[in-house]
């Protein structure tokens, strides 16, 4: 009998480690056929690999049938409830036992522990305490001291700490490997130093939990040193100084580290690679990033999942999107990280489409998203001003229950005020629980597109005084608003506001935002001045801007000047030729424009030509000036000369400044009711229902005569036009534009 139990003992051990529950079976029908009174101790290792490999029920079976179960019996049967989160049925174990030993009640705490039930863990430790001291052993205190340290409960970490001591275990690597842990975790990292020094022995485990809590704290020095004092070092210490190097901005520091731990000839792990990975895709190391690649696949590790998505994120990181796709295609398992690391690698990268296209293909392949993969395909939808796309998300979003995730509420705040849907933007973010920092720069930034000064800065001081700090890109909301307009004294205070009491020192955009601030406002001496004092230079935007005013108020002087640095800057930039330009056409010289175009030809600078799009039916329409090409032309045409005649009849007049061309002035009229953007209102408003706004986007900004004619022809057909153009959203209603004729 012995030597059979122990036969089919040993097979059990195999179905174990096969992970096959199917054998598991098989075997246990054998047993029952050959063996008429099995052993306890066959009964036991049968209840054990039924819970090990998930099936509790069978295990409950075995229990149930066993005559006579021994202690073992009855632990078996408790740790398997206790692993797999059957709290109920655990506690019922327990208190039918005949007596409980030290695994009985650490199985007990474990099980409450591991399933975040913390005031029931510790209210069974309190009782095994007065049970007795004696079975206390390095489990009961290490389970404890985990607890704490995910629970962010240092009180009672403080207190099994003490208690740890009282009992004399302050001694165990097992036990004080965890202290150190729990106190790092908490930010105590003093007392987690002190613990470990107390130590008389320290192995490679305690050496390791000190590192990782050195780390964590910042004190890069610091771990440095006790690293390289270590007399033995494991493949998890170099692991963990990687990773935490990489996690505390030193990058290169982890590169360099990874080569030194080849030198040693210690293997390497999936968490080896996915840290030094993420160094090189945080540096922008693609060289560097492809010889490990090239490890990678030496040492057999390619085809792991985590690797595998490693790699995904760093090529997608160093803007190698080719190679991204390629290590993608070729992995031969792929999990929510993998499809998650390619999608936002696309989006990253300005393939917006093939992100919204990958999104679909995971959920073909039956995988479901998470609230960081749902939130990135939103984002995508916001930078393709995809709008219809984007509510069928939102409609996923509410489904799955992800929409209680801030991840995903953020990007469909953002999604909607991108889309020109500020109403909409504002119910998502009001019907958010939670709001953080993300949330208010959603839509403060929402509101300054839409040059929305006064609801922008409500609720910019809202934020401050929910107690939230702004950042760069909230303050670049804020002072493109006031901008926007004309709050030149409002968007001074901002700026110094934001140096001097939030800290942030100024990048080029909020710059810009001050050039833009000061020159629209008609203030161009005080812009260059500005300028002048800057401790930048001002980039292609921030002299582009300059110019755009100078032209608007026809300053050839500052113009010229900024035109001359545009040009420094970027030589085949046509900004500067194409807004010059237009000052010496509207001051009549047209043998300047002409020597501008001979320039721009001579040196190969061509102009972007201007279109407009407007999506209907799930297909994007685009139009050029003059454009014939849709098969709709002759209908569009007929509805612009219709429009026409009734504009001029309510006073409408063309703004002829907007043609640099020295033409008749029936030929400029001509020219001007062909622009791309009154095109595409009119598709607009052939094929889009009546009570549907009409969403037009445009490459380059609006000119003046088409932002006064869309003004016109929303007042004529009572229709909402939104009109997205390369600076801002134009919401035209009833003859009036939400930018108040200011952009």
């Amino acid at each position: 009998m012995a030597t059979s139990s122990n036969y089919y003992c040993s097979l059990l051990k195999l179905c174990c480690e096969a992970r096959n529950r199917t054998h598991a079976k098989k075997l246990h029908c054998n047993i029952i056929k050959t063996l008429t009174d099995p052993e306890t101790f066959l009964s036991n290792n049968l209840m054990n690999t039924y819970s090990k490999l998930g099936n509790i029920e069978y295990a409950r079976r075995v229990f149930d049938q066993l005559p006579h179960p021994n202690p073992f019996s009855w632990n078996t049967i408790l740790s398997a409830y206790s692993k797999w989160g059957h709290l109920s049925e655990m506690q019922l174990i327990f208190d039918r036992m005949p007596s409980q030993d030290g695994v009985s009640w650490n199985s007990l705490i474990s099980g409450y522990a591991c399933f975040g039930s913390l005031v029931e863990s510790v209210k069974v430790y309190k009782l095994m305490l007065k049970d007795g001291a004696v079975n206390l052993n390095r489990i009961t205190f290490s389970t404890m001291l985990v607890l704490s340290s995910n629970q962010g409960c240092v009180d009672l970490g403080r207190q099994i700490h003490g208690q740890i001591v009282k009992f004399g275990f302050q001694s165990y690597v097992f036990v004080v490997s965890p202290l150190v842990v729990m106190y790092s975790k908490m930010g105590l990292i003093y007392e987690a130093k002190r613990v470990f020094d107390e130590m008389p022995e320290r192995n490679v485990v305690m050496y390791n939990a000190m590192i990782t809590g050195l780390l964590r704290s910042g004190m890069i020095e610091d771990s440095k040193r006790l690293f390289w004092g270590m007399k033995e070092r494991d493949s998890v210490s170099w692991t963990t100084m990687i990773t935490g190097l990489t996690q505390n901005g030193l990058g290169r520091e982890a590169i360099e580290m990874i080569r030194e731990m080849r030198l040693e000839g210690l293997d390497m792990d999936q968490f080896t690679f996915g840290s030094v990975l993420t160094a090189c895709g945080g540096l922008l190391a693609l060289e560097e990033g492809k010889q490990i690649h090239a490890y990678i696949i030496r040492t057999d590790h390619n085809n792991n999942v985590f690797v595998g998505s490693a790699l995904v994120d760093m090529y997608c990181k160093c803007r190698s999107i080719k190679s991204a796709e390629t290590v993608f295609v070729r992995m031969t398992s792929k999990n929510v990280v993998s499809w998650t690391a390619m999608l936002v690698g696309y989006g990253q990268n300005g393939y917006s489409e093939e992100a919204v296209r990958i999104f679909c293909n995971m959920q073909k392949n039956g995988i479901e998203p998470d609230d960081f993969t749902l939130g990135s395909v939103i984002s995508s939808c916001a930078n393709l001003a995809s709008l219809e796309e984007g509510a069928q998300f939102h409609a996923h979003a509410v489904v799955s229950g992800l929409i209680s995730f801030i991840t995903v509420s953020n990007a469909l705040v953002t999604l909607y005020s991108k889309c020109g849907s500020i109403g909409d933007s504002r119910r998502m973010f009001n019907d958010m629980e939670i709001r953080d920092e993300v949330s208010w720069t959603a839509l403060v930034s929402g509101h300054a597109q839409f040059g929305e000064a006064n609801e922008t800065i409500d609720l910019f001081e809202r934020m401050l005084a929910q107690g939230l700090k702004p950042d760069g890109v909230t303050f670049i909301g804020v002072l493109s608003a006031c901008s926007r307009a004309g709050f030149v004294e409002k968007g001074h205070h901002y700026f110094e506001s934001m140096i001097k009491d939030h800290g942030i020192t100024p990048v080029p955009d909020h710059y810009t935002c001050m050039i833009d601030l000061l020159s629209r406002a008609g203030r161009l001496e005080e812009a260059k001045t500005f300028i002048d004092n800057m401790p930048i230079h001002p980039d292609t935007i921030g002299w582009a801007t300059l110019l755009s005013s100078c032209r608007f108020y026809g300053n050839m002087e500052i113009g010229k000047w900024a035109a001359e640095r545009l040009v420094e800057l970027e030589p085949q930039n046509p900004a500067s030729y194409v807004l010059l330009s237009s000052m010496y056409a509207a001051k009549g010289k047209w043998d300047m424009v002409a020597q501008l175009r001979r320039g721009m030809r001579d040196k190969g600078v061509r102009k972007e030509p201007g279109c407009s799009w407007i999506k209907y039916k799930n297909r994007v329409h685009i139009f050029s000036a003059d454009d014939q090409s849709s098969p709709f032309s002759e209908q569009i045409y007929s509805e612009l000369e219709r429009l026409n005649c009734k504009m001029i009849e309510e006073g409408y007049v063309p703004d002829m400044r907007s043609v640099l061309h020295d033409v008749e002035e029936s030929e400029k009229i001509k020219m001007l009711s062909h622009h791309s953007e009154k095109l595409a209102i009119a598709f607009g408003l052939i094929f889009v229902p009546a009570g549907l706004p009409i969403r037009v986007f445009k490459n380059l900004r609006v000119c003046g005569d088409c932002h006064n004619a869309t003004k016109y022809i929303s007042k004529i057909t009572q229709r909402e036009i939104l009109v997205r153009d390369a600076a801002r959203f134009h919401l035209f209603k009833d003859g009036t534009c939400s930018c108040g004729d200011f952009w």
